[in-house]
């Protein structure tokens, strides 16, 4: 109860408030506030996928702007010499307004990432989004299959079905690339698993499956029981390096993220950035109420 009553009553607190807690989630504001986080996890031998925030816009206009930022945000990463790549909510660019130009404004930004060899990853956002972004990942993956990859999420009952479903696209030479995380949406028991066992089963279930058919899979997580699993099932496959990497949020468990570091496995960190950071840290309180009690402890006790 107190978590949802935090949750429910922080986002009318000032933003300066709110900021305390999400400075340490978000890298800024700018492409430069980006730059300069990316180049230091670089620095640490940490890979970056980067994400410009603003998803469930209302307005063709906004899906418009946020295509530019993102046409920008290529340009000027690749320049400066970051070593990372991007990931899209299709929701930003007009999933839910008109799916046909979102279509083609993510099909803009994977041509420009194409042009540097780069890759652009679709995030997977709550289950009324399912089905329409497993389509637009199927058709641009058909187009581009070097540079486009998919996230899917473990507490969601049909995932394995999912990935079963777009396993014709794998090839040797252009596997598929999931991020698989648990997931982190307020969605109904008939279609997603609730409990914790439950759900790290099923992510392992997941990731067996993918490491079985040699998928490229990003391992989206912060819990370590569940890494240390994860350990087990790399070795039981003999996994190469290419055909994984760990990945977490930017200024999550940054010890649990140096020690898979120092074990000599790949790591991607998820850098957010953008003047709309405070829609995206009331959101994510909202759909996940535990936090709160993180964040009253964060502003009071620096994490």
């Amino acid at each position: 109860m107190f978590n949802k009553f935090i949750s429910a009553i922080l986002p009318y607190f000032p933003k300066k408030f709110i900021w305390i807690f999400s400075r340490s989630y978000i890298s800024g504001e700018t492409i430069d506030d980006a730059m300069r986080v990316s180049k230091d996890l670089n620095s640490k031998n940490i890979k970056v996928t980067l994400d410009v925030l603003g998803e469930f816009i209302k307005t063709p206009d906004e899906a418009e702007t946020n295509k530019k930022e993102y046409l920008d945000l290529i340009d000027v990463s690749y320049k400066t010499g970051i070593d990372g790549n991007f990931s899209v909510k299709p929701t930003s660019f007009g999933l839910l307004i008109d799916k046909n130009i979102c279509y083609q404004h993510l099909r803009e930004i994977v041509v420009k990432a194409a042009s540097y060899k780069g890759f652009i990853r679709i995030d997977m956002e709550d289950s009324p989004c399912t089905d329409m972004e497993i389509e637009l990942f199927r058709k641009l993956k058909v187009e581009f299959p070097a540079n486009v990859g998919l996230v899917v999420q473990a507490y969601l009952k049909r995932t394995l079905n999912d990935i079963k479903g777009l396993a014709d696209l794998n090839s040797e030479t252009n596997p598929l690339s999931f991020r698989l995380c648990k997931g982190i949406y307020v969605e109904p028991e008939a279609i997603s698993f609730k409990k914790y066992e439950e759900i790290n089963q099923h992510y392992l279930e997941d990731l067996e499956f993918l490491f079985q058919n040699k998928i490229h899979v990003g391992i989206a997580t912060h819990d370590k029981p569940l890494v240390e699993k994860v350990y087990n099932l790399i070795k039981e496959y003999n996994v190469p390096k290419h055909l994984y990497e760990f990945q977490m949020l930017y200024g999550v468990t940054p010890k649990l993220r140096e020690s898979i570091v120092n074990e000599g496995h790949t790591m991607r960190v998820y850098v957010p950035f953008g003047e709309k950071w405070f829609g995206y840290s009331t959101r994510r309180l909202k759909e996940n109420p535990k936090m709160a009690s993180h964040i009253i402890k964060a502003i009071f006790y620096k994490g």
